[in-house]
């Protein structure tokens, strides 16, 4: 019964964010009791493919997201990668002054991205970038919803060397809560990251805000090192 369920679930006969019938119906539709149906559903709960919400029923989970952090990638490049649609809207791009701890790496003034990243119908993250005082006015022109930053960097003869990166838990203040479509308070994950070029400049101080329920990070270890992972459900 379970591997029934689930591979309905990843075939699509049941789809992200659908409803599974009733418990009742399923025991009846399966011959099963309603005990040994509820230990089928959690085996599926534990796998990631349902989530069950008290009160509302059992729906099947979003499709999964992975960001891999060790890539001097976009985020939306990383996904795409991966077979998932990624659209951009780009909220804001132009020549702002920076906050001072910005300014203090890349100089001031510095082109400033505004985006949402929407996955599945889903606005899923929040992303605003800095890029350093010089390279504005090449990069000024770029359709930035079609095109990642960093193959923008790239045809501007920009190559990228190293990026240092922070992720920490936060909740969402309400400017970007409104851009996200979620409410205020809710849980998310902020990664902050500065990107360097071949000569130690920093070139790129990115934020982005992604929703908690979107990702969650798992490392991946070998004797030959250590792979982190952004994977989770929308």
């Amino acid at each position: 019964m379970a591997a029934d369920l689930a591979e309905k679930i990843r075939t699509g006969h049941y789809a992200p964010g659908d409803a599974l019938p009733a418990q009742r119906d399923l025991s009846q539709r399966y011959g099963v009791t309603l005990m040994t149906l509820r230990q089928a559903l959690r085996h599926l709960s534990d796998e990631g493919l349902i989530v069950q919400q008290a009160g509302k029923g059992t729906f099947v989970s979003p499709p999964h997201l992975a960001y891999r952090l060790g890539s001097l990638r976009s985020l939306a490049d990383d996904l795409r990668e991966q077979g998932h649609e990624v659209r951009t809207a780009v909220l804001d791009s132009g020549v702002r002054r920076p906050p001072a701890a910005v300014a203090a790496q890349l100089g001031t003034p510095a082109l400033r991205l505004e985006r949402v990243r929407e996955f599945a119908g889903r606005p899923a993250v929040h992303q605003v970038s800095w890029v350093r005082k010089g390279l504005s006015a090449r990069l000024r022109p770029v359709d930035f919803t079609t095109t990642s930053l960093y193959a923008a960097l790239a045809d501007a003869g920009v190559a990228v060397a190293r990026a240092t990166e922070t992720i920490r838990p936060d909740v969402l203040d309400e400017v970007v809560a409104g851009h996200l479509r979620a409410a205020a308070g809710t849980p998310v994950f902020v990664s902050d990251r500065v990107t360097y070029a071949l000569d130690d400049t920093a070139v790129v101080a990115d934020r982005a805000v992604i929703l908690g329920d979107t990702m969650e990070i798992r490392a991946s270890r070998a004797a030959t090192g250590l792979s982190l992972t952004w994977s989770g459900a929308l």
